[in-house]
């Protein structure tokens, strides 16, 4: 049922934002976002309501003699378009997530499975990066711990690029690999796991920051040897002692390390505002793809039969190679149209 009232009011507030900003009135640039999220929005609305005339005017032709067959040839064909239409308008009307058009931080770390799960969550962070190059995104790796074997022990990640949290947020959770180890003599497949938590990135309008709440420690690096391990006392930690949140970083500037360990404390502090609200949402969305447990297990590696399974959607692709090679476009779109179609059945409640 489309919601015509609805209609009417989103093409007056866009109406209203295109004469304000014409005339030089207001806030321009927020006015210059809304009119940019609206005007899809009211091109659709305009397409389904032109189509809406064009079999109105058709169904009055039948009644002219001389225009009664052009009718019967046009009129089959604008009714076969509108259910489509109203699909198209009813997923353009559902709720946005403002957090979509968003950078992301990238967090990996390996799960159980010692240095396998190490190695894995490796494979992870490669595939992650091969994905971002090649839509044009700019990858930066702020933190980076490596095991002795050349595994990931945590490694945080910045991506910024055009709609980076819509495509990657259902990347978050619990992906599991089976596969032989090269540490593995006997040839057994051992099972794997490593975490991945895709956090929209925060600005300083979502969270603000009480320098009371917070207990800010330099120190020396220390590890294994990441490639932003040092020996100075560059490396910086952030405590946030009402959450409890701790965030190190161990660049070479000090300096650096404060604006790169406050800004991933505030993404994870505007994540966990955004978990609060997801876990107040009806049970009308619990079925939805990703449910946001960070531990929910979404998907398996499997290297013996070269199968990748979404779990989350039944989903599996004979084609892992192309996959931890980058190539996740299949399963985000799936994802994503699973989301929007658990969305319209929850909106018709």
């Amino acid at each position: 049922m489309v919601p015509f009232d609805k209609l009417s009011r989103i093409t007056e507030r866009f109406e209203y934002v295109e004469a304000q900003m014409n005339a030089g009135l207001g806030d321009i640039a927020a006015l210059g976002r809304e009119y940019s999220e609206l005007r899809p929005l009211v091109e659709q609305v305009q397409a389904y309501k032109q189509l809406l005339e064009d079999i109105s005017e058709a169904e009055a032709m039948l009644e002219d003699v001389d225009m009664k067959e052009l009718a019967e040839e046009e009129l089959p064909l604008l009714r076969e378009r509108l259910p489509v239409e109203e699909q198209a308008l009813q997923v353009a009307l559902l709720p946005k997530d403002e957090a979509d058009a968003r950078p992301a931080m990238i967090e990996i770390r390996p799960g159980t499975g010692g240095d396998e799960a190490a190695l894995f969550a490796g494979d992870l962070l490669r595939m992650y990066q091969r994905y971002a190059e090649g839509r044009g995104w700019k990858f930066d790796v702020l933190e980076e711990s490596v095991s002795e074997l050349g595994g990931i022990k945590e490694a945080v990640i910045h991506v910024k690029g055009e709609n980076v949290f819509q495509r990657l947020k259902f990347e978050s959770g619990v992906h599991r690999v089976q596969r032989v180890p090269e540490t593995e003599s006997g040839g057994r497949i051992h099972t794997s796991a490593a975490t991945v938590a895709v956090l929209p990135e925060a600005v300083d309008v979502d969270i603000k920051v009480d320098p009371g709440d917070i207990r800010i420690d330099t120190m020396r690096a220390s590890g294994s040897g990441g490639q932003h391990v040092n020996t100075t006392d560059s490396a910086v930690r952030i405590t946030h002692i009402p959450s409890g949140i701790v965030v190190v970083s161990s660049e070479k500037s000090q300096h650096r390390n404060r604006e790169i360990a406050m800004q991933v404390l505030k993404t994870r502090l505007y994540d966990l505002e955004r978990q609060k609200l997801h876990d107040e949402r009806s049970e009308a969305r619990k079925g939805q793809v990703g449910s946001g447990d960070r531990s929910e297990r979404i998907r398996t590696y499997n290297f013996p039969q070269g199968r990748v399974s979404d779990h989350r959607i039944n989903m599996t692709l004979y084609k892992l190679d192309q996959v931890i090679a980058g190539d996740l476009d299949e399963f985000i779109d799936a994802l994503h149209a699973d989301d929007t179609a658990q969305r319209l059945a929850a909106e018709d409640l």
